[in-house]
């Protein structure tokens, strides 16, 4: 199976949650007040979000009033342009400057965060680059094990520290490691206890300063990893760590398992912060580059 056909069947439950239900609403109905107000409420139950809706119902309104959209076809075409501009352009994840190029990843435990992570260092050492991975979720001695199976699957090396040790410690000697080894690419797993407690955000913005420490510049990435599957609470995720420890890209897991795939129009709409990679089934393969127009052809064909 290619890498559009996983797409395209990973966002099926999103597509039968959302783009079917559109087409039922205009199938043999016209563009009215009803219909709608039908919309609006699918692409909210689609996680969306509320504003993202109001402003896609709003734009339909004034396009039928014009005489330019008639049915359910329409409907569809004004649908994809919509969802397509939204999105905007898409952001690979791609390593430049200075070695290491280095990605802090943060996210709450149970989002796939150390997976993404084992995903990631197995497609670049696929492109030929030497990664070292960072066991800095220090809270957790199950973290650190999962992170050492990855680290043998992908043939990438790691630091690790014992369990209950500090983070910035850990990631301070893997990068300092990388340098005198000349390595690639570092990958940092960091705590995922629950985004609400404050002494894991100062911990992480700690985390950030030891990197620039240890690498002026670093890190260059930060990766935000959500289990698509939590909807409205991914919003809320996105907002803490953001304000924490400034965002740079998203890697939205879990696609396969969820009606709500909307959920990335709604971070894009809130934060404008770019969905860089996204999860589409269990696969090392399964974890693909964000690209804007496959997204919405998979979902809409």
């Amino acid at each position: 199976m290619g890498l559009f056909d996983r797409l395209k069947q990973g966002l099926s439950k999103t597509r039968q949650g959302f783009v079917e239900k559109v087409e039922t609403i205009f199938k043999n109905r016209t563009v009215d007040p009803e219909t709608l107000e039908e919309l609006e409420e699918t692409l909210i139950l689609s996680d969306l979000g509320a504003t993202t809706a109001s402003e896609i119902v709003e734009h339909l309104r004034k396009k039928s009033g014009s005489g330019s959209i008639q049915g359910a076809g329409s409907v569809r075409e004004f649908l994809k342009k919509e969802m397509v501009s939204m999105l905007g352009r898409s952001h690979p994840l791609v390593p430049f400057g200075e070695k290491p190029f280095v990605i802090l990843t943060v996210g709450v435990n149970g989002a796939g965060k150390t997976t993404t992570i084992g995903k990631l260092a197995s497609r670049f050492r696929d492109q030929g680059h030497s990664v070292l991975l960072a066991a800095a979720d220090t809270f957790r001695a199950a973290a650190i094990e999962q992170l050492e199976i990855w680290a043998r699957r992908s043939s990438a090396q790691i630091v690790k520290h014992q369990s209950g040790s500090d983070p910035s410690a850990v990631v301070f000697d893997a990068i300092e490691a990388a340098r005198a080894r000349n390595i690639d690419i570092v990958i940092i797993d960091t705590a995922g206890r629950l985004h609400t407690k404050s002494p894991l955000m100062e911990e992480l913005k700690k985390v950030k300063r030891v990197c620039e420490k240890a690498m002026p510049g670093a890190p260059h990435e930060i990766l935000l990893v959500i289990d698509a599957t939590n909807g409205q609470n991914a919003l809320a995720q996105a907002k803490i760590f953001n304000e924490a420890v400034g965002i740079t890209g998203i890697a939205l897991t879990k696609l396969d398992g969820t009606a709500k795939g909307g959920i990335i129009f709604a971070i894009k709409k809130e934060f404008n912060i770019p969905v860089k990679l996204i999860g589409v089934g269990e696969g090392i393969e399964d974890l693909q580059d964000f690209a804007t127009d496959d997204f919405v052809k998979a979902l809409f064909d």
